[in-house]
């Protein structure tokens, strides 16, 4: 995960640049980036979280059509962090890479490159959510 600082904004997350850059280039007026993660599994490409919502580019969400679907913070739910843990293995919350996002119509599934990314957008949404950002 590599990190960006520029006079507006003190710090964006990100994988992959090109990921950052295609959420930038759509960014509403007073929009800012925290964080753009690059996911695996399904049709997702990349989730970007910013000051107002969560922008995903998926394959899954419209059928085969690429789509950048936008979620509102205002309307997320809920956020879970899937427990992985186990008779064996017992590292619980946070040790997994799936996060699950609610909102009133619907249920999302995100899966990241690594336990420590989606405890990091856990933690940012959640921030965002309770009114922090």
């Amino acid at each position: 995960m590599q990190t960006m600082t520029t006079e507006q904004q003190p710090q964006i997350y990100y994988d992959k640049k090109e990921q950052l850059d295609k959420i930038a280039s759509g960014l509403l007026q007073s929009e800012q980036i925290y964080a753009v993660f690059d996911m695996k599994g399904g049709g997702t490409g990349f989730l970007g979280i910013t000051n107002k919502r969560l922008v995903i580019y998926d394959k899954a969400f419209l059928r085969k059509m690429k789509a950048i679907v936008s979620i509102p913070l205002n309307r997320i739910q809920t956020i879970a962090a899937q427990d992985d843990s186990g008779l064996f293995t017992g590292r619980g919350f946070f040790s997994s890479s799936v996060l699950v996002v609610t909102t009133s119509h619907d249920q999302h599934e995100f899966e990241f490159r690594g336990s420590d990314k989606a405890h990091h957008a856990h933690q940012l949404i959640l921030w965002l959510m309770i009114g922090a950002g």
